[in-house]
């Protein structure tokens, strides 16, 4: 059986460099009727393992450490047993929201999550932070981005970690080369696909 997705919008508040912003963030779970991995644990982990149900959560799999996409991780993982997966890059910015919990384990580029028989490849992507990833699922045709690209461009980079050029090089070089039919299922808002993001960069400052 091949993996289904599954989302979930659950709403909460951002916080970074002393400002706060009320966020709705999308929560996205990839796998079949018996296990299942969640991408971003974000605001509400009694919601999420709602929808987890009686299934297996097999990990938590964190795009990047920004507090509104990993604030219900340690719980949800307290109540599931799902180890929390990172990228070692955002370990700074996970400890300004979980000092005293470290993640469980961690995230390379090219990494393959097998779930329900499906493989999702991490992509690191830094720019929107530095440890920021993508997953790509190519038997689903999907690319799951987190903030690094949305429908419309780039994810913001005008706080502290992130980084203009980099992340247009990140989205360029790892996202752009996959197949332009890919579906983008993004961190907040609604979809779009790789081809048209690509087809609208031309205006992008080049790295």
């Amino acid at each position: 059986m091949t993996a289904i997705v599954q989302n979930l919008v659950t709403s909460g508040v951002f916080e970074l460099d002393g400002g706060s912003w009320d966020v709705d963030n999308n929560v996205w779970l990839v796998g079949d009727d018996a296990e299942v991995i969640v991408i971003d644990a974000a605001h509400d982990a009694k919601a999420i393992e709602n929808v987890v149900g009686e299934r297996k959560l097999a990990a938590i799999v964190c795009t990047h450490a920004h507090n509104d996409h990993v604030n219900a991780a340690p719980e949800l993982a307290a109540a599931t047993g799902a180890p929390i997966l990172l990228h070692p890059d955002d370990r700074v910015v996970w400890d300004l929201t979980h000092p005293d919990r470290a993640p469980d384990g961690e995230l390379a580029d090219g990494q393959v999550i097998t779930i329900a028989g499906t493989e999702l490849r991490v992509l690191h992507t830094p720019g929107h932070a530095p440890g920021a990833v993508c997953l790509y699922a190519a038997e689903l045709g999907v690319l799951f981005t987190g903030d690094t690209l949305f429908h419309g461009g780039p994810g913001a980079t005008g706080r502290s970690y992130s980084d203009y050029p980099t992340i247009v090089q990140s989205i360029r070089e790892k996202l752009f080369t996959l197949p332009e039919s890919t579906k983008v299922h993004t961190g907040h808002g609604e979809g779009t696909t790789i081809g048209a993001e690509k087809s609208a960069s031309d205006g992008w400052e080049q790295p």
